[in-house]
């Protein structure tokens, strides 16, 4: 995990262009090293009833998962105190920080945000609902505690797999998350360089569900355990990276256009570019998509 708000914060624009590569190449060697010890899963047993259903929505439905960064609970190298409090989503990273989930969305003229829930769960600390100004698409984000990563990617594989999510509500919309939703997304660190699941989440129906992972060469190390849920990856890396919000905003802008997947990944690696300016065809490189 980089700490980039704190080097945008730090750094004027043309300071940042100047010194990127060597700041960029120094931290991407130590940004998703574990310095914490690797850690056992925690609740993360499959659900009883595996033949149950998903219901299947009105309207298209993003659900986003998001680990809250975690100086304490993550094997990362550990960023600020406020960055990196996985137990305040205001602050953090991945989620209240200039780049994180909430604030970009919130400022992205495209969406509109129709609702905040805190504690919605005792694993997560708030939850989004967005909607998109032009289309019917409506986005759920989720940021559950730093110390709930492994809980966040099972939750993820869970929801990919077609596991029944649950019903909310929005004007006069009701919908289901989880595994009703098209498109799931992971973003944050890559707890599975930390620690292994005992077992993967298998698919409970035919869907075409969509998968996006924004974690460090998530190709990688999420591969057997997405294949096993059925659902197809529509976005993910092949190297460290910084898992910011304006890569999830270009993937479901093209997305939402039905454009190609290899469209898809053109867009990510070009807001990529835009925001670290690490040149085109490093940003190329770093994004993937299908098997």
């Amino acid at each position: 995990m980089l700490d980039h708000e704190r080097l945008k914060n730090i750094m004027s624009p043309q300071g940042r262009r100047g010194l990127f590569w060597l700041l960029y190449f120094g931290l991407l060697v130590s940004s998703c090293a574990s310095v914490n010890p690797a850690r056992t899963p925690t609740t993360t047993s499959a659900s009883t009833n595996q033949t149950e259903k998903a219901a299947v929505n009105s309207v298209p439905v993003v659900h986003v998962f998001v680990a809250l960064a975690d100086n304490v609970n993550q094997g990362i190298v550990p960023v600020s105190a406020t960055l990196g409090n996985g137990d305040n989503a205001a602050t953090n990273l991945y989620w209240g920080a200039a780049f994180g989930i909430r604030t970009f969305f919130s400022r992205n003229k495209d969406w509109e945000l129709l609702s905040v829930t805190l504690n919605p769960t005792t694993r997560i600390l708030e939850r989004c609902i967005f909607k998109h100004r032009r289309t019917s698409v409506l986005l759920v984000a989720d940021a559950y505690r730093g110390k709930e990563i492994s809980q966040t990617i099972w939750d993820f594989l869970e929801a990919a797999a077609g596991k029944p999510g649950e019903q909310l509500k929005v004007g006069d919309v009701q919908f289901h998350i989880g595994g009703s939703a098209d498109l799931v997304a992971y973003i944050g660190h890559n707890g599975l360089m930390d620690f292994k699941l005992q077992s993967h989440p298998k698919a409970r129906d035919d869907r075409k569900r969509r998968a996006i992972i924004l974690a460090c060469a998530s190709k990688n190390y999420f591969s057997d355990a997405l294949e096993a849920s059925g659902a197809s990856p529509l976005l993910w890396t092949t190297n460290l990276m910084a898992p910011e919000a304006y890569v999830l905003s270009a993937a479901i802008d093209g997305w939402m256009k039905k454009e190609s997947d290899e469209q898809i990944r053109l867009r990510a690696a070009d807001a990529y570019n835009k925001y670290q300016n690490c040149g085109i065809k490093a940003a190329r490189g770093l994004f993937a998509t299908g098997w």
